[in-house]
């Protein structure tokens, strides 16, 4: 091997090249073959990007909230206030997945088969000007009565002649179902919806098979019939598990009395109520409301007999058409 490809000519020397030394060459001479060329740790970058392997997925985008607005448009279920609120206080991406993973427009399988068992539940309405009442419904397991997915009713039983509930749904069907099951499951099923009143004639004709009940007191005045149009789960993380009392001998605390008119039965006077109505100034009827809003319109009695016979008017109506005289709701 030649001294000029052992030792680069360009490496700094000061011993001055002899004259037979061969000429520097314009550019330095390649590495030698002990040293190969150092690969590159960075292939180009392809003009196409490849795609993203399994395991390592694109973030999604950021989930949308809906405002009321949106709400309002059919989107979400529930109401603009309780969307409102939602925003107000950060709960919105919480409450869309209630709404997903919960809340149906229908009673599923489960749904159904939990509500045809039930032995109570609780019911709210409310009348035209939004003035509420909240109030209980009971009967033997079954009273209510599934006829499928968005469909179920309930009957009426001889009560106080109030039809508080009842009146409400003459001006305004919506109406707010809670069922519990305190005693097995302790879990509860809200179902809401619209809901229409029918005699207990009217019912039969339109369902043949509608049990009869062998309880008198239980037997149906009317029905109320309640169009599904939301179910969802109460959860049962504040609902107390309780056991039933075995029956009673009579002369103790008894079974319940249905339909019973006797005062004792129903309670009598626990809270003192009725002892002090002769110190009170007497009731004006109420057109408007149940708690004092007809003396603030000016309304008088007369027109509110007048409502009240436009009222039993359609009533006797309904009644003609089944073939029977109306002579009362509660006979």
């Amino acid at each position: 091997m030649k001294d000029h490809e052992r030792t680069p000519t360009w490496a700094v020397t000061t011993v001055e090249a002899p004259a037979t030394a061969p000429p520097v060459p314009a550019t330095p001479p390649p590495l030698p073959p002990t040293a190969p060329p150092v690969p590159t740790m960075a292939p180009p970058v392809p003009a196409v990007a490849p795609p993203v392997p399994a395991m390592a997925p694109a973030v999604p985008p950021a989930r949308e909230v809906a405002s009321p607005a949106t709400a309002a448009a059919g989107r979400r279920p529930g109401s603009d206030g309780e969307h409102a609120l939602q925003l107000r206080y950060g709960t919105a991406e919480r409450a869309d997945r209630f709404y997903d993973d919960q809340v149906l427009d229908h009673l599923n399988p489960r749904m159904r088969e939990f509500a045809a068992r039930q032995e109570m539940f609780f019911l709210a309405t409310a009348d035209r000007h939004g003035e509420c009442d909240s109030t209980f419904r009971a009967g033997p397991p079954g009273f209510v009565q599934v006829f499928d997915a968005r469909t179920v009713a309930y009957p009426e039983y001889r009560g106080n002649g109030v039809l508080a509930s009842l009146g409400n749904l003459e001006e305004n069907p919506h109406v707010g179902i809670l069922m519990i099951d305190f005693f097995r499951d302790r879990v509860g099923l809200h179902l809401n919806g619209r809901a229409r009143v029918l005699t207990d004639a009217e019912m039969r004709a339109a369902r043949p098979d509608l049990p009869v009940d062998p309880v008198p007191g239980r037997r149906a005045v009317v029905w109320v019939e309640v169009s599904v149009e939301e179910a969802y789960i109460h959860c049962a993380k504040h609902i107390p598990h309780l056991a039933k009392v075995p029956p009673q001998p009579r002369g103790a605390d008894r079974e319940r009395d249905w339909g019973t008119d006797d005062v004792r039965r129903k309670g009598g006077d626990f809270f003192g109520v009725a002892a002090g109505a002769g110190d009170r100034a007497p009731r004006r009827a109420p057109v408007r409301g149940r708690h004092g809003a007809a003396a603030a319109d000016g309304a008088d009695p007369d027109q509110w007999r007048r409502e009240a016979e436009r009222a039993l008017a359609r009533a006797r109506r309904r009644e003609a058409a089944a073939g029977e005289p109306f002579s009362g709701w509660f006979r």
